[in-house]
C-alpha cells in the first residue's frame, strides 16, 4: 500500500531527497542491529541517486549493498546491473561498503536479510524482473514461497535474469518506488486502477500490506 508520495521538481531534488531517506533508513537499521543491507535497482534512472546516495555521511563500513534483480551477464557487459552500482554507487563516502552482486554471488546474496529496497518500474509494469509473461512470475510473487531469490525469462526481458522474490523485498521496512517522467505516471495509474499482478506486476506492491514510499519528478 502506498504510505506516502513526495514529487519534486526535478531529477536532482528527486535524487537527493531519496538519498537522505534511504540514508536515514540505513542509519536506523544500524543503530537497531549493527549493519544494514540495501538492495537497488539498475537501469538508467537511479544514475543520479546512485551519484547523491554516495555522497550521504552514514556508516558505510556497516552497510551491504546487493541488488534487487540482475541480467545473467558478465559484470564487463554494459548490460550489468553490477557494472552500474559499482561505478555509480562505490565512490565517495560509499566506498567503504560491502558489494554483494547478485548473479556473480547468488549464494551469499540469499543470505542477505534486507533493510531497505529500492524499486523502479517499467512502462510494462514490471519492477524487479517481474515481467509480464515471466516464466517464473507466479511463484516470485507467491508470498508463500520459500525461494530468496528465482530466475526469470520473458520476451520483454532480454538476458535471462536473477530476482529478489516479492516475499523476500516484502521483508524491508523501507522500500521506495523511484519512477520519473509522465509515462511511468501514467503507468503507475493504470496499476493503481486494476488488480491483475499477472498484466502489471508491480501490482503486487502495491497492493501488499507494507509501507510503499512513492519518490517521483517529471
Amino acid at each position: 500500500m502506498i504510505s506516502s508520495r513526495a514529487d519534486f521538481d526535478n531529477r536532482h531534488a528527486l535524487a537527493a531527497g531519496l538519498a537522505e531517506r534511504v540514508a536515514r533508513g540505513l542509519s536506523r537499521a544500524i543503530s537497531r542491529q549493527g549493519s544494514a543491507v540495501l538492495a537497488l535497482s539498475g537501469g538508467t534512472t537511479p544514475t543520479l541517486f546512485f551519484e547523491h546516495l554516495s555522497q550521504q555521511d552514514i556508516s558505510w563500513e556497516k552497510v551491504t549493498v546487493t541488488l534487487v534483480d540482475e541480467r545473467q551477464v558478465d559484470e564487463t557487459s554494459s548490460r550489468s546491473n553490477a557494472k552500474l552500482v559499482k561505478a555509480g554507487l562505490l565512490q565517495n563516502n560509499a566506498k567503504a561498503t560491502r558489494f554483494v552482486p547478485l548473479y556473480q554471488n547468488q549464494k551469499a546474496a540469499e543470505k542477505l536479510a534486507l533493510d531497505v529496497v529500492v524499486l523502479g518500474m517499467g512502462e510494462d509494469g514490471h519492477t524487479a524482473s517481474f515481467f509480464p509473461a515471466g516464466d517464473n512470475l507466479s511463484e516470485a510473487l507467491n508470498l508463500k514461497t520459500s525461494a530468496a531469490i528465482i530466475t526469470m525469462q520473458a520476451p520483454a526481458a532480454g538476458e535471462p535474469r536473477l530476482t529478489f522474490t516479492l516475499p523476500a523485498l516484502l521483508k524491508a521496512k523501507v522500500i521506495c518506488l523511484h519512477i520519473e517522467g509522465q509515462k511511468k505516471q501514467t503507468v503507475l495509474e493504470m496499476a493503481l486502477a486494476g488488480t491483475d499482478m499477472m498484466q502489471m506486476p508491480i501490482r503486487a506492491v502495491l497492493q501488499a500490506d507494507n509501507p510503499l514510499e512513492i519518490f517521483w519528478c517529471p
